[in-house]
């Protein structure tokens, strides 16, 4: 009597089920990629974006903003009444944000930045409350929105080039943009992510930031920025690009902070791009006598 093993037995079952006697058919969407996609090199996706980034001088957008705040953590989300308002931006560094109240058109929010840090006065029930702080948060609160700070625009506002003595390299990927369910069909883009690598300790890279290109397009959709932890601390997406002053510019920006669970979303209404500002258009007076909160 000849004996079958059990790997024998094992192979006959994976064979009978290649050949159908136990297997499953479902169905999938299937897979549709755009007709033509561009190919580039982690040196040309590099070039295109510092080059858009020397181009644009200074920024001046109408704006409307609207704020959420809450996530996971939170187990909720609470989205706040949009405001209208105004982004101005000079490189390197100076910016000034202003928000104007619903219907009567008072300020709501003011701030200018210049380097490292920051005047800001907002209004209350009670008059205007004026602030004044560094751009770095030593002590975090608990509202994610009052972490907020001008960096926070400039970085994910702009897509800044990439420094002499940082690193990149890159990798492809794809990400679904529409799904229909009844032709049973779902688009697929291909994209690149240029990953922006900084080093310490000798060998040692620790990611800065990573831009997601369509290269439908050859235009950044994402930006994520990683803290010296290597965590995503914002995550800014654009959408909608229109040319201005020969230069594409996304005409909607949506802000994530994931760890103090907020979110930004600036439409952009209208928008002038390297147009000189008058001397003053970065500063912020604050009224002889008026008590200041200092911000940490």
């Amino acid at each position: 009597m000849r004996h079958i093993g059990a790997a024998s037995v094992l192979v006959g079952l994976m064979t009978a089920g290649l050949t159908g006697c136990f297997s499953t058919t479902r169905l999938v969407l299937k897979t549709q990629a755009p007709s033509v996609y561009q190919t580039a090199t982690v040196d040309q996706v590099e070039r295109q974006i510092s080059e858009r980034d020397q181009a644009m001088k200074t920024l001046n957008a109408q704006v409307e903003i609207t704020a959420t705040t809450g996530g996971g953590n939170e187990g909720k989300l609470k989205e706040y009444t949009s405001f209208t308002g105004y982004i101005f931006v000079q490189k390197p560094d100076d910016l000034r944000v202003i928000l104007q109240l619903p219907v009567i058109g008072s300020r709501a929010l003011d701030m200018v930045s210049r380097g490292n840090s920051f005047t800001l006065m907002h209004a209350s029930s009670h008059g205007n409350v004026w602030v004044q702080g560094t751009d770095t948060v030593t002590t975090p609160s608990k509202n994610g929105l009052e972490n907020l700070r001008p960096s926070i625009f400039l970085n994910s506002l702009l897509i800044s080039g990439v420094p002499s003595d940082q690193y990149v390299t890159m990798t492809e990927s794809s990400r679904v943009l529409h799904q229909s369910l009844r032709r049973k069909t779902e688009t697929v883009e291909p994209d690149y992510n240029l990953l922006v690598l900084a080093r310490s300790n000798g060998n040692i890279l620790h990611m800065r930031r990573v831009v997601h290109v369509s290269r439908v397009t050859m235009l950044p959709f994402q930006q994520d920025i990683y803290n010296d932890s290597g965590q995503v601390v914002t995550q800014a997406t654009y959408d909608d690009y229109q040319t201005y002053g020969g230069i594409p510019f996304p005409s909607e920006i949506t802000i994530w902070r994931p760890l103090d669970e907020y979110s930004l979303k600036i439409e952009v209404t209208k928008l002038k791009v390297n147009h000189p500002f008058d001397t003053d258009q970065f500063e912020l007076e604050i009224p002889p006598g008026t008590a200041v909160q200092k911000l940490h």
